[in-house]
């Protein structure tokens, strides 16, 4: 499945031998988050997105394929204070529990949807005794424990939290400047961030003592988003801002970049790893362009490779 956002709306594309591959929605509003249900049983092709709108009130919106009439429709519709930084469905295939959505903004929110609609399920906030908060820039579900979330701030911390027992298991100041990204490992005991002091940083629940530094970008340029391969946790990526190109590492080999991916013409602003397989990654630019990657030649070939978007390594699908 592909996603392209539009100046104003949302466009997605499946693949299947029998029926059409490209199914398009339009946003009322400039979308920015969004995210895909894995729950399977009839939500398989569900997705949430949320506004992107200068002002306090957003909204995020839930939208599945109609298989009849073969579009996208909403089925759903909540406000949301401020733009979401991140949207992510509880990582719960099987449905064996609440069908709960996650977003990041001012807070760390839980949203339950139901058959009657979308309604608040819980708020985690760090400081209760203040009004003030420090704005989260990126959160994610633990695919093993579904009971844990970590989140990232501004603040330079990150907070591992119990949603069940709605209290944080772990905070730690994780960076010398604001976290933008934070993702956990396979597993429930390691993770990584990056920030706006151009490094990333894995952790481990364990020994929270000490912290590794995988990366830092050439001249301390900040790090906007990480991804990790979750079939085969040696290998995670991430991107600078402004940058046209991808770094991906192993953590086998920390601080120097296995190779550095170069086929897009404008900066990237997206990335992930395919959810089937060890060696692909799909990346996202200001280009309107998704590229996938074919990463099997970098995993077992020298250190510091430069790959650039030819046809043997890439697939475009902007």
């Amino acid at each position: 499945v592909s996603t392209q956002s539009t100046g104003s709306g949302k466009r997605a594309g499946m693949s299947t031998s029998d029926k059409k591959e490209i199914y398009t929605y339009e946003a009322p509003w400039l979308v920015y988050g969004m995210n895909w249900s894995v729950r399977r049983g009839g939500s398989e092709f569900r997705l949430a997105i949320g506004s992107f709108l200068e002002e306090y009130s957003n909204q995020v919106e839930i939208v599945e394929l109609n298989t009849d009439t073969g579009s996208f429709v909403s089925t759903a519709t909540f406000d949301h204070p401020y733009p979401t930084t991140k949207i992510q469905w509880i990582p719960d295939a099987a449905g064996t529990h609440p069908d709960l959505l996650g977003t990041t903004g001012d807070y760390l929110r839980l949203w339950e949807v139901r058959e009657d609609g979308v309604h608040p399920h819980k708020l985690f906030r760090n400081n209760r005794h203040s009004e003030f908060c420090a704005p989260l820039t990126s959160f994610d579900w633990n695919e093993t424990d579904p009971t844990m979330i970590c989140t990232a701030s501004i603040d330079t911390t990150c907070t591992i939290w119990d949603i069940q027992k709605e209290e944080p298991k772990q905070q730690l100041i994780a960076h010398d400047s604001d976290v933008y990204d934070i993702a956990f490992a396979k597993g429930v005991n390691v993770f990584a961030s990056v920030g706006a002091d151009g490094s990333m940083r894995m952790f481990d629940l364990r020994t929270l003592q000490h912290s590794t530094i995988m990366y830092e970008s050439p001249g301390g340029a900040p790090l906007i988003r990480l991804a990790w391969n979750k079939q085969d946790p040696n290998y995670l990526s991430t991107i600078m801002q402004g940058k046209e190109s991808v770094v991906i590492l192993d953590i086998r080999v920390p601080t120097q970049p296995l190779a550095e991916l170069k086929g897009h013409e404008s900066p990237v602003n997206a990335l992930a790893w395919a959810p089937h397989s060890q060696c692909h990654i799909c990346t996202a630019g200001d280009d309107s362009h998704a590229l996938i990657w074919d990463m099997s030649s970098c995993q077992t070939g020298p250190v510091g490779q430069v790959v650039e978007g030819d046809q043997d390594s890439v697939q475009g699908l902007g």
